[in-house]
């Protein structure tokens, strides 16, 4: 039978998120149980996990492309982040679409890992 670390290392090794892996950011013996997803995105956050950069003009162009081709969402998330018109171009454009789209699949997940660290604290529980 697995330990209750490798059981936790084995679950944030299966979060499939595009340009994260969960496990470079997280200590397990930090997570706290009780808020297991807050605590987990914060050490993320923390350490700029959700901040993707994507480089060269033109994986830039065919990321926007592939994901933002009218550059609505990119033009608004700069907008909010207080970026200048002249500071912009298709790489910050990308990074920042990028960056939010890794925060909200890390996101769409918090049910999930909510879930599995509730039934580990039962699991212990019944121990």
């Amino acid at each position: 039978m697995k330990t209750k670390n490798e059981r936790i290392e084995d679950f944030l090794k299966g979060l499939n998120i595009d340009n994260l892996y969960v496990m470079d950011y997280v200590n397990i013996d930090d997570i706290d149980f009780s808020n297991a997803y807050q605590s987990i995105y914060e050490m993320i956050d923390d350490e700029g996990g959700f901040n993707v950069d994507i480089i060269y003009y033109s994986n830039a162009i065919d990321y926007l492309a592939k994901n933002d081709p009218s550059l609505d969402e990119s033009l608004e998330l700069a907008d909010e982040f207080g970026f200048e018109l002249s500071k912009l171009n298709s790489e910050v454009l990308a990074s920042l679409l990028a960056s939010e789209k890794c925060r909200n699949d890390f996101s769409a997940l918090q049910t999930d890992i909510d879930e599995f660290f509730y039934e580990l604290s039962e699991d212990e529980d019944d121990e």
